[in-house]
């Protein structure tokens, strides 16, 4: 596909990602300003803030300076009028991250990747920039490199790796296939086979946080009401707490994926929320926090068994895809060492950037220091992912093990039998006493 083409879709892709995540927010602040406001106050008002939104949830830091009566009517301490809020509502980047890893999926199957890859993040850097300077606001502003750069890289780096992925795996002609070509067949099949491990793994501990996270909620659902009525809402604030609990959706979840992974979460600086112990002081009256439990068991610690399992599962996938591809029965010790080092190196990598996109800031204080620490649950995720995918990768192999492919069954023929004709049974020979005999005349 002509290489212009592919960068013009590209732009239209990144566009329309800006444009949908952008309407997610201004939706909901038009609805307060028909229902809530009346209408009165000037609409053009609502744009610095579905903009400042945006860029948060973009990991672009907004740095709020509260008026003081505001501060005296809350009731906050007088160096609580400026703070930093940096936690992320992740479920917009999470929406552009889809659609640039998508986009950049397109482009490597059209051919021109790298102009794909190029056109889109150019996009997104011009669309940020816009909204920057035109979002500005008194009472919360943000950095115009950080408005700038955050939503920038969002889309950049997905849609760099799913072109990457893309090309990889089918060829580009370029750069990618002069890479591959450079190595053993036998360690691209490990890259391979380890790549699709990482996504398992990664996939199953994200699982695991959703699922204890869901089941956070419908046992503890009777604190978030609570906490939902106690903050005097009407209709209105009920609906806007809640499209704000979906777009903080995923932070929630990774918190408690590092919940099941063995470290956990803070909610301010020197508490912790693990299986080991929890240790929480006063914690903000935000709905959503009534998920998180006042106490924990230490039985939870083996929920880091199912992270373990599934460095298990990772491993059995990997080993019998790497059988799978070899054109021997013998195993060689090299792709599998390769394996579990892309799987483990990966797993981490990957948790630590979805850590550090679930940690910031939601106010003064101690509230400067929420969510999980990136570097340690990376770190327990990737040795608990090792230590399952090692014992499956490295273990010897039985020669009855069923996940060892076996060679195709050969029924013998059964050889003819000659043609023989039977030999007829002769009568024995009689004894001379067995004859009658007849006397002699």
């Amino acid at each position: 596909m002509n290489r212009l083409l592919v960068s013009l879709l590209a732009a239209v892709d990144a566009l329309l990602a800006v444009a949908v995540g952008v309407g997610v927010v201004l939706a909901p602040v038009t609805l307060v300003w028909i229902f809530g406001v009346g209408g009165d106050a000037d609409w053009s008002a609502l744009w610095p803030a579905a903009a400042t939104i945006w860029q948060l949830g973009h990991f672009a830091p907004v740095a709020v300076s509260l008026p003081a009566e505001l501060v005296v009517l809350g009731g906050l301490p007088s160096n609580g009028a400026q703070f930093a809020l940096s936690l992320a509502p992740t479920a917009l980047a999470l929406f552009t991250a889809v659609s640039a890893w998508r986009s950049g999926s397109r482009a490597a199957r059209a051919g021109a990747w790298v102009t794909g890859v190029v056109g889109g993040t150019v996009t997104v850097a011009v669309v940020s920039a816009v909204i920057a300077l035109t979002g500005r606001a008194s009472v919360a502003s943000v950095d115009l490199l950080a408005a700038v750069a955050g939503p920038t890289l969002v889309f950049a780096v997905p849609a760099l790796v799913g072109a990457v992925v893309r090309a990889w795996n089918d060829g580009d002609d370029g750069i990618i296939d002069a890479l591959s070509e450079r190595l053993p067949d036998d360690v691209q099949e490990a890259v391979d086979a380890g790549a699709r491990a990482v996504a398992i793994c990664v996939a199953g501990i994200v699982a695991v946080g959703a699922v204890i996270l869901a089941v956070l909620f419908f046992v503890r659902g009777g604190e978030v009401i609570a906490l939902t009525q106690a903050a005097q809402a009407d209709l209105l604030g009920v609906v806007v707490l809640a499209l704000g609990s979906i777009l903080y959706l995923p932070t929630l979840v990774m918190w408690f994926a590092g919940f099941a992974v063995g470290p956990g979460f803070a909610v301010g600086t020197g508490t912790a929320v693990s299986p080991a112990a929890t240790s929480l002081g006063v914690v903000p009256g935000i709905p959503v926090f009534g998920v998180i439990p006042d106490s924990t068991s230490g039985w939870l610690l083996l929920l880091g068994l199912i992270v373990i399992g599934f460095g298990a599962l990772a491993g059995a996938s990997t080993r019998g895809a790497l059988l799978v591809g070899s054109k021997t029965d013998a195993e060689p010790l090299r792709p599998r060492l390769v394996s579990l080092a892309v799987l483990t190196a990966g797993t981490g990598v990957v948790v630590a950037v979805l850590s550090w996109a679930a940690q910031g800031s939601i106010g003064p204080g101690r509230l400067t220091q929420v969510g999980p620490e990136p570097w340690l649950v990376a770190l327990v995720a990737a040795a608990e992912v090792a230590v399952g995918a090692a014992i499956v990768l490295l273990s010897p192999r039985g020669e009855d093990d069923p996940s060892r492919p076996q060679p195709p069954l050969v029924r013998e023929a059964a050889a003819p039998a000659p043609n023989v004709e039977p030999a007829r049974a002769t009568p024995p020979a009689a004894s001379p006493d067995e004859f009658p005999t007849a006397p002699l005349d």
